[in-house]
């Protein structure tokens, strides 16, 4: 049975003759594709009309039917959660099943009933509930059918669900409310803590006196949120009618939630307060700092607020999240690659080693395992960073404070005088660090350093515009290691992928050059939160400078011929190359590579970059 398929023809938004037609498009596709993804494919059907049609027809459906139908799960999974609830003798609703068991996500399974059945969704729980409409129930009423009245609208009442296709609760609010109301769609625990709130007997006073612990509750239940998820950064949107919070995961910005519009100053005031900032400013952009201590542990956060049209845009970077600090060996480089950077670069005497990327590709993690393989009693290692992420014992540390003028440039003035083996400069931002790195290399000095650019080659590039000499490069540079993180695929749900011929001519590839590669992709899960992806793997573009390379540097050869130079004269493999391999090992995804890599120049064969990467 497809409930909304027979929906569509009862409501003559379809023919007979198309469903017979896409039926037998959709028995010969290769990929199991459900009926409604066909129809709305060959365009027999809109998104906007199969939305209209759910809503007006009030009709009872099953949740796991129609997600099999969306291709949010597959039929495997629904019968898993059917055969669970029929055990169980149909105590629990089948989407609470489904959550449990891992087979869906809450905020995957809200977002597919709002956007694909046009349920609005809404936050109970921070909304102001009419107290005659609640009153018209007992509280166990509402806990039963995990429901909540919101308030009066010209067209009904507007209705909160957990599950708004659920039969029994449909049947037991139109009793309550009569046949006019408007259903929404909630979350179970947000419902239940509404309903909470509301049973205070004088709900106005309650409300009164509860909406800044509400708030207080809300900012500390995005923060466990976003730490429980593993998520780097906390954006928080205001919009025309609404507040967005998204999560950076994996480097990938996910929708999280949506709350009303009238909390986000209220919000915003209390993450100002942690942060000792002034409140009362809301014109000008403005930045801080504060610990947020829970049961696990606790975290230190970076925060921005940014002044838009629509009110103050905040956003939280987490940091000292990382507990475990990773040798030079498990980051990712692979075994060629790794034992020429060790010998070559990590074990030379002096010299400067650049890690460069873009923020947030790892450049930190990548400089700490340097640091701890080289770290040993008879070796002074000191840094000037900002902030210190990772406490390692027996090495000089310092925290970058403007605040209190503990500034770069000071620190870099005194941190020569500390008679130093090995010095640390969290970041080259400018010309007086390049100089400082490039002068305490030509005095013997061991520097390690991060910088912003794009591959190995524009490291050296940004060098020779901020202005040092040519030659001064050409003496002290010994190793730039470009870096990325690209998400990893979840290995809970990985499936063999063949690439298309798109794929190919986008990568630049014949069929030829990928011989015994072994691509998969991820199908999505509960594991991942159904993006297919979990973890990150490191990708490296590693470049020794040679005879040839200095060479050509002292030259000042164009960026294309120093590329050239050192892919054939020092064996560099490029980003994009190195990703292409990672992908073939099954590690990644032809996506993620073509999404985060820059593409330079055309990749060489596989079977080549594999003799390179791993003898």
């Amino acid at each position: 049975t497809n409930p909304i398929v027979d929906l569509l023809l009862q409501e003559k938004l379809l023919a007979p003759k198309q469903v017979d037609y896409a039926t037998r498009v959709q028995s010969k596709l290769e990929t199991p594709r459900s009926l409604l993804e066909v129809l709305k494919e060959l365009k027999l059907i809109a998104d906007d009309e199969i939305k209209q049609a759910v809503k007006d027809s009030r009709v009872p459906m099953c949740i796991g039917t129609i997600l099999v139908e969306l291709g949010y799960i597959k039929p495997d999974d629904l019968q898993r959660a059917l055969h669970i609830q029929a055990g169980e003798g149909n105590r629990r609703k089948l989407g609470e099943i489904l959550l449990e068991q891992c087979l869906i996500d809450e905020q995957v399974l809200l977002d597919a009933l709002s956007s694909q059945m046009g349920f609005s969704q809404i936050e109970p729980e921070f909304t102001e509930i009419d107290p005659k409409l609640f009153s018209r129930a007992p509280a166990k009423w509402y806990e039963n059918h995990d429901v909540i009245p919101v308030q009066k609208q010209d067209d009904g009442v507007l209705i909160a669900f957990a599950d708004p296709l659920d039969g029994q609760d449909i049947d037991a609010v139109k009793q309550v409310f009569g046949d006019k109301y408007i259903p929404a769609i909630a979350r179970k625990s947000a419902i239940r803590r509404a309903v909470n709130r509301c049973q205070s007997a004088d709900l106005k006073k309650e409300l009164s006196a509860s909406d800044e612990n509400a708030i207080i509750r809300l900012a500390d239940e995005l923060l466990l949120a976003a730490v429980e998820r593993d998520a780097s950064d906390i954006h928080l949107e205001p919009l025309k009618d609404q507040m967005r919070v998204r999560f950076r995961q994996d480097g990938v910005l996910i929708h999280f939630q949506d709350f009303p519009a009238k909390i986000m100053p209220a919000l915003t005031n209390r993450i100002k307060v942690l942060c000792e900032v002034d409140i009362t400013e809301k014109r000008r952009h403005q930045g801080g700092r504060f610990q947020f201590d829970y049961p696990g542990g606790h975290i230190d956060l970076r925060v921005s607020f940014f002044v838009t049209v629509h009110g103050e845009k905040v956003v939280m970077r987490l940091l000292n999240r990382k507990s475990v600090l990773l040798d030079i060996e498990d980051i990712g480089l692979s075994q060629k690659i790794l034992t020429r950077f060790k010998q070559d670069a990590l074990y030379f005497p002096s010299g400067v080693i650049i890690i460069t990327g873009p923020t947030g590709s790892g450049k930190t993690t990548t400089v700490y395992g340097c640091i701890n393989h080289i770290n040993d009693p008879q070796t002074s290692i000191i840094t000037a960073e900002e902030p210190v992420e990772y406490i390692i014992d027996g090495i000089a540390q310092c925290s970058i404070n403007p605040k209190i003028n503990l500034t770069f440039e000071e620190t870099l003035r005194h941190i020569v005088r500390q008679d130093p083996d090995v010095i640390v400069i969290g970041e080259i931002r400018d010309s007086f660090s390049a100089e400082v790195a490039v002068q305490a290399a030509l005095t013997g000095h061991k520097v390690l350093t991060t910088f912003h650019t794009e591959d190995s080659i524009g490291g050296l590039v940004r060098l020779l515009n901020m202005n040092i000499e040519a030659f001064l490069i050409s003496s002290t540079v010994v190793s730039v290691l470009a870096q990325r993180l690209l998400r990893r695929i979840c290995p809970h749900c990985a499936t063999t992928y063949k690439p298309t011929p798109a794929d190919l001519q986008r990568i630049g590839y014949v069929p030829d050059d990928i011989r015994k590669a072994e691509f998969r992709k991820g199908a999505g899960c509960g594991h991942c939160q159904y993006t297919g992806y979990k973890g990150r793997v490191g990708i490296f573009e590693m470049l020794i400078l040679d005879e040839r390379v200095r060479s050509a540097i002292n030259e000042q050869k164009t960026t294309q011929d120093l590329r050239r130079i050192s892919t054939e004269s020092t064996g560099l493999v490029t980003l994009l190359e190195d990703g292409l391999v990672k992908a073939a090992a099954g590690l990644t995804s032809i996506d993620e590579v073509l999404r985060s890599l820059p593409r330079l120049q055309k990749p060489r064969p596989m079977p080549e970059l594999k003799r390179l990467l791993e003898g």
